[in-house]
């Protein structure tokens, strides 16, 4: 799909003048919010993380009527979706029948990155500075998980939308113009399936996670 979408953008591209193009780079202080659980069996443990970074991306736009604006946004770096890692110990006894049994230890550790984030957008002029913006993301979920027990969860690619309100001032005398926004981005709940279930226990683990931020953004572009 992001290739379709980047296509599609630059077939567009092409058929433009460079009078009615915007290049440009954003800053936005992001909220990054996701909450997660893993059913092991018949357990379930459940856990809700928060936190704040900033992230960079570059956009280009191209003005398809007098009040509206398309763009495509790319971030292009990883995020970390939390801001730590997880650790955990697990200490699991093993009974042989006899009275003799066997402790071992795990280290299990856990943390989740966002790549290859893209972004394809409307603006709508609702005054002359003010906008309304809305579009469609898309975005991979790797998971870097170190298990002791050798399970692998994967990744996934999550696709979501994304509304926000805005302003955008011209500079006069340079072409260029400033743009703040204040954007929410929700994405699709994520299912991932462990590759290896633990001794004892049946089915596979299951995680389910949904992943939602919230973004003030500057953008500086001509």
């Amino acid at each position: 799909m992001k290739k379709l979408i980047t296509i599609l953008f630059f077939t567009l591209y092409m058929g433009a003048s460079y009078a009615e193009l915007n290049f440009g780079v954003t800053g936005a202080l992001t909220q990054i919010d996701a909450s997660g659980t893993e059913t092991e069996g018949g357990e379930k443990t459940t856990k809700d993380i928060s936190h704040v970074t900033i992230v960079p991306s570059l956009f280009v736009e191209y003005g398809v009527l007098d009040r509206v604006t398309i763009g495509l946004d790319y971030i292009p770096i990883d995020a970390d979706v939390s801001d730590k890692t997880y650790k955990r110990t697990d200490i699991e006894t093993s009974v042989t029948g006899t009275v003799t049994s066997t402790s071992t230890t795990r280290n299990q550790t856990a943390q989740a990155e966002l790549a290859d984030h893209i972004t394809l957008y409307a603006e709508v002029m609702l005054t002359d500075e003010s906008f309304l913006k809305v579009g469609g993301v898309q975005v991979d979920l790797n998971t870097t998980e170190n298990l002791a027990t050798g399970s692998k969860y994967g990744n996934e690619t999550l696709n979501g939308y994304v509304v926000g309100l805005g302003l955008k001032k011209d500079i006069d005398g340079f072409g260029k113009f400033v743009k703040m926004e204040l954007v929410h981005t929700d994405y699709d709940e994520v299912s991932l399936t462990s590759s290896v279930a633990r001794t004892g226990v049946s089915p596979n683990n299951v995680i389910t996670a949904d992943l939602d931020t919230t973004a003030f953004r500057i953008s500086y572009g001509f």
